[in-house]
């Protein structure tokens, strides 16, 4: 695994899913993984029919999955998660499981187990993501992971998330450590943290002068269902990767003002307008099959008009999000 010189290892994003409303065969429906680094464990987004299926054929473990966030509750976006969460209470390894998302979530999911007669040996904790949109706070804070989500424009209520890795401090310039004669122990590891401290000999040291620039995170942002709105934007503002909805050509735009998807445009130009680093679109229409007049290919160079930075997602396909490296300390 790669580590920028910065010290962040990537997050990794693998796509299970790139398909909307059906399965293709060569493209299930939604869902997308993420591996966190230093962390043994999975975060999944979105859970379409066969996404267990697609674990399997993958080389993540499910075991490690921890979190699930839900967009909305469109069935190619969450049909998948009574077996994948039966399959996780029979093999007896699973410690709990933290689902966020539409505020019918819980009440689809107890229903299914219950009305099929099937246990759960483990908790299930479901948390809102509605108040945090509408309130502009996190919607979770874990450590050095934090999560916002904001709301969509769409036929049913429906949020896109934000993963960003907090900042680290800078690096610590250890030989200007030394010119001063601060010694080795607990003052330098408080001033590796930033702080200001007072020395023996009344010398007082802001740990900050001897740090370089903060180093900040990696941050990925996964968008959809919706047609192009703002929120989006303003969400996505800066991030190293966005995975966002490509429903349908630019050709079909009006059909796309209709169902409230987004085109292979619009997507470039949520990206465009935000900043980002790089776009990966997903959420594919199975009319762009192979053999049909327009195909995935044709979506990519439509967006790229736009964003150079686009890449076509596909099942199974995994990238590593690294942020930028910090100018070095003068």
């Amino acid at each position: 695994m790669a580590t920028c010189a910065s010290g962040w290892e990537p997050v990794q994003v693998t796509f299970l899913g790139t398909s909307s409303g059906v399965p293709t065969r060569g493209r299930n429906v939604s869902a997308v993984a993420l591996r966190l680094p230093q962390r043994a464990e999975l975060w999944l987004f979105d859970c379409g029919e066969g996404t267990q299926h697609q674990f399997l054929r993958s080389d993540l473990r499910v075991s490690q999955l921890r979190r699930i966030f839900v967009t909305h509750m469109h069935g190619d976006h969450v049909f998948g998660l009574p077996g994948l969460l039966a399959s996780l209470g029979l093999a007896g390894t699973c410690d709990g499981i933290d689902l966020y998302g539409p505020d019918r979530l819980r009440d689809y999911l107890e229903g299914v187990l219950h009305t099929s007669s099937t246990r759960i040996g483990y908790p299930l904790r479901f948390h809102r993501s509605a108040p945090a949109a509408s309130r502009g706070v996190p919607l979770l804070e874990d450590g050095d992971i934090s999560v916002r989500c904001a709301p969509l424009h769409h036929r049913v209520p429906a949020h896109a998330f934000r993963i960003d890795q907090k900042p680290r401090s800078g690096r610590f310039d250890a030989e200007q450590a030394r010119r001063l004669g601060i010694p080795e122990g607990p003052v330098r590891a408080q001033l590796k943290r930033g702080l200001t401290v007072t020395l023996e000999d009344g010398r007082i040291i802001n740990g900050a002068s001897l740090c370089g620039p903060e180093r900040p995170g990696a941050s990925v942002v996964y968008c959809t269902d919706t047609v192009f709105c703002e929120a989006a934007v303003d969400l996505a503002r800066g991030a190293d990767l966005l995975i966002h909805e490509s429903t349908f050509a630019h050709a079909e735009a009006e059909m796309a003002f209709a169902r409230q998807h987004s085109t292979s445009t619009m997507a470039a130009q949520t990206a465009l307008a935000a900043g980002v680093k790089q776009l990966a679109l997903t959420h594919l229409s199975p009319r762009y099959g192979p053999g049909n007049p327009v195909t995935p290919d044709d979506l990519l160079a439509e967006a790229r008009a736009i964003f150079p930075g686009t890449v076509l997602a596909r099942d199974f396909l995994t990238i590593d999000v690294l942020p930028d490296e910090p100018e070095p300390l003068t």
